[in-house]
């Protein structure tokens, strides 16, 4: 009789990924952009590339620890690569700092607009979005759920729940790309193009952009996934005739 050892990969550590990508930035763009002062004010071009460096490091010591590079790992690399040349552009381009919030809006748009297009675009693939971020083995028993809608034969009415959630999945990302736009254009719409201390004021503003959109952004998402979550569960129930505690994985 031979016995398997399966060793449970630990999940990644949701904390750590705030305080990386999220809290340490916002506090290194606000207390240590200051030119001189306190031996922490290492001036705003240092600052940035600190606040910029710390996620990008956190990223590939993630790749090589876990040897797998996931979307949200390339999307937050590719918005880092954005916030860093977008960063440069302005500091050392005077005639384009009147445009500052339109262009960083933008920018904060892009990421969103990705991820969300990406739901649609996967969902008739092998790996579909939607199964990475809720309907997968995680929490659902995925092969009971598709062995009893193939003998019920519902599987249009499957395809179109799944389709259903994708979409709003969609919609939901498209919201967080309007509301990351209008975040910027908010905070930056009083920032003089020729301050003294343009560099400073726009390091603290990016901090202040990073931690509203993680609020304002963020709790509204965790509805939305609480939303599709509801509508998932009650549409499967439906589909396959089986109980709440059928569907869901047991914990």
């Amino acid at each position: 009789m031979t016995v398997q050892n399966k060793t449970k990969k630990k999940p990644d550590n949701s904390l750590l990924d705030i305080v990386v990508n999220v809290i340490a930035p916002v506090m290194i763009l606000s207390y240590m952009s200051k030119e001189e002062g306190k031996f922490w004010h290492l001036g705003p071009v240092n600052a940035m590339a600190i606040a910029l460096i710390l996620p990008l490091a956190f990223g590939i010591w993630h790749f090589i620890k876990h040897k797998k590079l996931n979307l949200f790992s390339c999307v937050g690399l590719f918005a880092i690569l954005l916030t860093g040349l977008i960063t440069i552009y302005l500091f050392y381009n005077e005639a384009s700092r009147a445009h500052v919030g339109i262009i960083f809006g933008i920018k904060e748009a892009v990421q969103p607009l990705v991820i969300g297009s990406l739901f649609l675009i996967t969902h008739k693939m092998s790996a579909p979005l939607l199964n990475t971020f809720l309907y997968n083995d995680a929490l659902f028993d995925v092969k009971r759920i598709e062995k009893s809608v193939k003998e019920k034969e519902t599987k249009p009415d499957y395809q179109s729940l799944l389709w259903k959630c994708s979409l709003i999945m969609f919609g939901s990302f498209c919201v967080s790309a309007v509301a990351n736009l209008a975040l910027s254009l908010y905070f930056f719409q009083d920032l003089a193009a020729d301050a003294d201390n343009w560099k400073v004021l726009y390091n603290g503003i990016v901090g202040k952009i990073t931690g509203w959109g993680f609020l304002v952004i963020g709790a509204p998402f965790f509805l939305v996934m609480a939303f599709i979550l509801y509508f998932m569960l009650n549409g499967l129930k439906k589909i396959t005739g089986l109980a709440t505690d059928e569907i869901l994985v047991g914990r």
